[in-house]
């Protein structure tokens, strides 16, 4: 019982002080104004780095992407050389194999 009468004084107290409290002071209102701007220009700046971040996730996501294509074009060359180095190697093969016939037929 005795904390719920200490709460009320406190409160009564609070409220007081509220009540004195005088709003129309030009440095608080002076104060209030500057914060009011710094709080739009705050916003302004949020804003802007939202969309630069929105920006570079766009741009993140096109590089990843021309890269993965780079990579499968990578893969497809590679593929490529590997077969053609196949069949240069069965030319090869196949040369030898028609020179050796060559050789026969000579002797």
């Amino acid at each position: 019982m005795n904390s719920v009468i200490e709460k009320e004084k406190k409160l009564n107290l609070a409220l007081t002080k509220l009540k004195n409290l005088n709003l129309k002071n030009p440095d608080i209102k002076k104060d209030i104004e500057n914060l009011t701007t710094q709080k739009n220009q705050l916003e302004i700046e949020k804003q802007e780095l939202e969309e630069k971040y929105k920006n570079l996730i766009n741009e993140h996501e096109n590089l990843t992407r021309k890269l993965d294509e780079f990579q499968d074009l990578e893969k497809i060359e590679k593929k490529k050389q590997i077969e053609f180095s196949e069949k240069i190697d069965e030319l090869n093969q196949e040369t030898d194999n028609l020179l050796d016939e060559i050789d026969k037929w000579q002797t």
